[in-house]
């Protein structure tokens, strides 16, 4: 572990170490720290480096200005400086110019919330020893001394690095009252690494799990996109669901664990959804998707409203689908998610039914030009959102299913071809109708235009004189 720490600590040494060498000479020490040490020390160290000195921000910037390519103080509020520095002699992962370093330099410091405030109160520290004290857990307070390349580990990270193991440096109750948002950051790691979370750890975040509430909607999530975002995001979001942080932080997942009826008709939507979650991760195409992960996560969690107990014993869930994308609009909004992120996540859980009245093929062309304009450029998303939400045990069916879906795909492209499916319009524009028509704007013309289109996923493409006389006809009808 240690050699292939040094291996990636020599690749981007000659950075580090001239930076270094700038903060020696102005009277100051300078260290690699945190993830950038643990990453290093797992061979996943990238160009995002973390640095740590004593020099106070106002100093580090007087340091850093002459030397980097580019600068930002937006974090020196809390103590933290960055900057880019392009490597000469390295290429980019593309060949396309020199490599670039993205650093952030902290002074020491340590930062508390109390029980009201949402902001952490940063104080600065005068020792590195002091500042990994501070850290959030062990194999996060190890650091690099520069440009000696002395190895400080005073809460023996290296150890729980090599055992794969979260633990705090001093209690978790003190790590958790000095950030409650740390307690989130658990679940994270444990995602992101695969690192099992110790027992006091654990023990601390479900009775602390309350205190994450004075932590802003802001910085939950991004913890959260973190979280989802990584390899294996089952076992971050267990873990929050068995300490109860989901409960505050995202309650309608662990409402998903409904009680099954005694004759065990309903499976468990709350391991069914984890499921779905780790099938579209597997169908992803290039990078993790959170539009796709967090519609897989939360497509079902209209169940637990429309659940009903039918006479004949079944278990329904009239049109969870509309309730579940309501709820995810009104959660995803509490998480301060981005208005597209949001309209996107909540129409993919919408849509994610509508597969299922395809049956063996039945649906008419109108229905499948409906499909695909009600996906709109989501229709991606909503074929691997519906594939994956397949996660029947049954051989037979999951197969008929994905046969079904195959069919249905292919249906697509045929009409594609023949049809511009991607850009379904009416086969006369809004200045034609207003010409044939004989009217200036106004709601006359969208009435119209919208009755053109509905023609048009009806029937399909139809030539300029028959589109002429279905405008007419339908005029007609509306002075009669």
């Amino acid at each position: 572990m240690q050699q292939r720490a040094v291996g990636e600590l020599l690749r981007v040494s000659p950075i580090a170490e001239d930076l270094a060498g700038r903060f020696e000479r102005a009277g100051f020490t300078l260290a690699l720290v945190g993830g950038s040490v643990r990453d290093a020390l797992l061979g996943r160290l990238g160009n995002d480096l973390d640095f740590t000195t004593d020099a106070r921000p106002e100093d580090v910037l007087r340091i850093v200005r002459p030397w980097a390519d580019a600068v930002w103080d937006v974090g020196i509020a809390f103590g933290t400086v960055g900057c880019l520095k392009s490597a000469p002699g390295e290429e980019a992962d593309g060949g396309d110019g020199p490599k670039d370093y993205q650093l952030e330099i902290t002074t020491y410091r340590s930062e508390s919330y109390d029980r009201t405030s949402r902001k952490p109160e940063v104080q600065y520290g005068d020792s590195l020893e002091e500042d990994l004290r501070r850290r959030d857990f062990t194999v996060n307070a190890m650091a690099v001394a520069l440009p000696r390349r002395e190895f400080i580990d005073p809460h023996n990270g290296l150890t729980d690095l090599a055992r794969r193991l979260l633990r705090t440096p001093g209690t978790p109750e003190e790590s958790f009252s000095d950030d409650p948002l740390r307690m989130m950051r658990a679940a994270r790691f444990a995602a992101q690494l695969d690192f099992t979370v110790a027992e006091p750890v654990k023990a601390a975040m479900t009775d602390m799990a309350d205190r994450i509430d004075i932590v802003s909607a802001e910085r939950v999530r991004d913890e959260l996109n973190k979280l989802i975002l990584s390899d294996r995001p089952r076992k971050g979001i267990a873990l929050l669901v068995e300490t109860g942080l989901a409960e505050r932080v995202l309650p309608e997942v662990p409402a998903l664990r409904l009680e099954r009826d005694e004759h065990h008709r309903h499976k468990d939507v709350y391991e069914h959804s984890l499921t779905v979650l780790e099938q579209a991760i597997a169908l992803e195409d290039g990078d993790p998707d959170l539009i796709l992960r967090l519609s897989a996560l939360l497509h079902d969690i209209g169940k637990p409203r429309t659940r009903r107990f039918e006479d004949d014993g079944r278990v329904s869930f009239h049109h969870h689908e509309v309730v579940g994308a309501k709820m995810t609009k009104q959660r995803l909004s509490k998480l301060k998610y981005p208005n597209e992120v949001i309209k996107e996540v909540a129409r993919l859980v919408e849509l994610h039914l509508r597969f299922h009245g395809y049956g063996t093929g039945e649906w008419t062309d109108s229905a499948v030009r409906r499909y695909v304009r009600d996906a709109g450029p989501l229709l991606g998303r909503l074929h691997q959102l519906t594939r994956s939400d397949c996660t029947t045990r049954n051989k037979k069916k999951a197969q008929a299913l994905s046969r079904a879906y195959d069919s249905l795909e292919e249906r697509i492209e045929r009409l594609r071809e023949q049809e511009e499916l991607d850009a379904i319009r009416p086969d006369l524009n809004g200045n034609e109708i207003m010409k044939i028509l004989g009217i200036g704007p106004g709601p006359e013309v969208g009435k119209a235009y919208r009755h053109l289109l509905e023609l048009r996923l009806e029937r399909g493409p139809m030539d300029h004189e028959s589109a002429v006389a279905a405008l007419q006809d339908w005029w007609s009808a509306q002075q009669g």
